[in-house]
């Protein structure tokens, strides 16, 4: 089978990799993607947020699956331009349509969903610029600190934990009035914050209320150690979770992933793809913080190398509607992940400095985020490149892919060095 991945980060790379060992596959390709799945495939420049554009390459590759690894073209509605060309019925696309899509395209459209289901997340409001003096009122019934959630897409910095109620009211205007994070932050849900343990599950879903959830993470949001400074498209991860046991496993998935899988059939909403759940766990169980409709990253560079299952099949299977059939392998180590950063980042920072040092290392697994290149490998993002390694516990995983990380520099480079410190 022809295989078509979109994106150009480290889920994607990490995606293709598992793609490329699957015998079923042919063709690989991956768009735009970046020097690490030039290695596995074939490069390809191309809008990927074009319905049109990614349908005529389709069809003249004679593509089977198009795997959608970012938020913006699901939100998009790429899925839905690709099966509107009655040429691409066959085709199996990975990831929900538009309207599905909404529950990580709208921070409101997700509570809302919530709500209806009786899943369980932090009591909210919503607001826009039109009713900033309710919002500020609103803040002063919550106790310190305050949750101020962007309702759209602003690449994984849209929300803001703030300890000073004055901070947050000013914080609330920055956003709604002067348009902090752009169009994104046009209506702001305001939360309660809920104090426990952040985890990460993912389920991939058929549409018709089959699933199989993959392998749980755990990942490190801050660009500091000990969790401080600015929030990060995320700095490493660490699968399995320790404290995911058996009990609240159970709970989770009673009260959690079997209501939304259940809530999107019910609600008509088409879901053929990931569902990302963002939880926490709390003194009063497991709730949602957040869903994304795609794989995260970096959890996907932990979660995706641990499955022993063929992910091709598995997709045909998710197309065929008979995931509930499916018994999933997974590789019992521990897998941990550091993704090594541009200095400045999540701030400026500057591109195209050569990386030295890469070679293929014997116990980690190097999946490329923002690079390009071909024959000399530069920078080309804010979060570079993701350091993988297995072990019998984190500790052990770690010290692999800190070691091959020594090996490798480029001007500026940070990484954190305290992955998995709170497990």
């Amino acid at each position: 089978m022809n295989v078509l991945v979109l994106g150009s980060g480290g889920r994607e790379h990490a995606l293709s990799h598992k793609i490329s060992q699957s015998p079923s596959l042919g063709k690989l390709f991956i768009a735009p993607g970046n020097a690490g799945t030039h290695q596995l495939g074939e490069n390809v420049a191309m809008n990927i947020e074009d319905a049109a554009e990614v349908g005529a390459f389709v069809k003249a590759n004679a593509i089977d699956i198009v795997v959608i690894g970012p938020e913006a073209p699901l939100v998009a509605g790429v899925h839905d331009g690709l099966k509107a060309d009655a040429a691409l019925s066959d085709l199996i696309v990975v990831g929900p349509r538009q309207a599905a899509a909404e529950l990580e395209g709208s921070k409101d459209f997700a509570k809302e969903f919530m709500m209806r289901h009786n899943i369980p997340t932090a009591a909210y409001q919503t607001f826009t610029k039109d009713t900033l003096a309710e919002g500020q009122a609103f803040l002063e019934t919550l106790d310190a600190p305050y949750v101020l959630k962007a309702d759209g897409l602003a690449a994984g910095k849209g929300v803001l934990i703030i300890e000073d109620l004055d901070e947050a009211k000013e914080e609330l205007k920055n956003m709604l009035v002067d348009a902090k994070f752009g169009d994104a932050s046009s209506r702001v849900v305001i939360e309660e914050f809920l104090a426990g343990i952040e985890f990460s599950i993912f389920a991939l879903t058929d549409g018709q209320g089959g699933y199989v959830i993959l392998p749980e993470a755990k990942d490190y949001k801050r660009i500091g150690e000990g969790d401080t400074g600015l929030n990060t498209g995320g700095m490493g991860a660490v699968s399995p979770v320790p404290f995911f046991d058996a009990a609240l496993r159970e709970r989770t998935v009673k009260e959690i992933i079997e209501p939304t899988i259940k809530g999107l059939v019910k609600d008509n909403l088409p879901y053929q793809g990931f569902v990302f759940f963002g939880l926490i766990n709390t003194s009063k169980g497991p709730k949602v913080i957040e869903y994304n409709v795609r794989m995260g990253d970096p959890e996907t560079e932990v979660v995706i190398p641990r499955l022993e299952s063929d992910l091709i099949d598995l997709f045909v299977a998710m197309h065929e509607g008979t995931l509930d059939q499916v018994d999933l392998q997974v590789n019992p180590q521990t897998a941990a992940t550091v993704m090594v950063v541009a200095g400045g980042y999540p701030e400026a920072y500057k591109k195209g400095d050569t990386i030295s040092g890469l070679r293929d290392f014997e116990a980690t697994t190097v999946y490329h985020a923002g690079t390009k290149g071909t024959d000399e490998v530069v920078t080309n993002g804010g979060r570079v490149m993701a350091f993988t390694s297995f072990g019998a516990d984190k500790d052990e995983a770690l010290a692999k892919s800190y070691a091959s990380i020594a090996e490798v520099s480029f001007e500026g480079m940070n990484f954190r060095k305290d992955i998995g410190f709170d497990l």
